[in-house]
């Protein structure tokens, strides 16, 4: 089962992504596009042209991780934002969301209280 935690940055490559991209191939677009360091613990988001196939790559210590997830219907959401940055930071929640197949744009949080830090 996957856990995503709130203290993890997670990132979403905009761009459409080959599914049969593996280990090494991905590591290359985190650092040649994106221009990030694929060992600092952040979870890389893929997601292929027809929005039905989902890859997560992540660095856990000791080795690479990928999760995979293949839609049999349906599609995933891609939330927006500004066009010209290679990749969106998003949430664990968003992320969770997206992988529920929850629409992101008619999500409405009720006021809470928020420290400042």
């Amino acid at each position: 089962m996957l856990h995503l935690s709130s203290s993890c940055s997670y990132y979403l490559h905009r761009s459409a992504t080959d599914m049969r991209r593996g280990f090494d191939s991905l590591c290359g677009i985190v650092t040649t596009e994106l221009k990030m360091d694929v060992l600092n613990g952040s979870v890389f988001i893929f997601i292929n042209k027809r929005r039905n196939q989902l890859k997560l790559l992540l660095w856990e210590g000791d080795g690479f991780a990928v999760y995979y997830k293949r839609l049999e219907k349906g599609t995933f959401e891609i939330p927006d934002t500004d066009k010209g940055s290679s990749s969106i930071a998003i949430t664990a929640q968003q992320l969770q969301f997206i992988l529920q197949g929850v629409s992101l744009q008619k999500i409405q949080f009720r006021k809470r209280y928020k420290t400042v830090a």
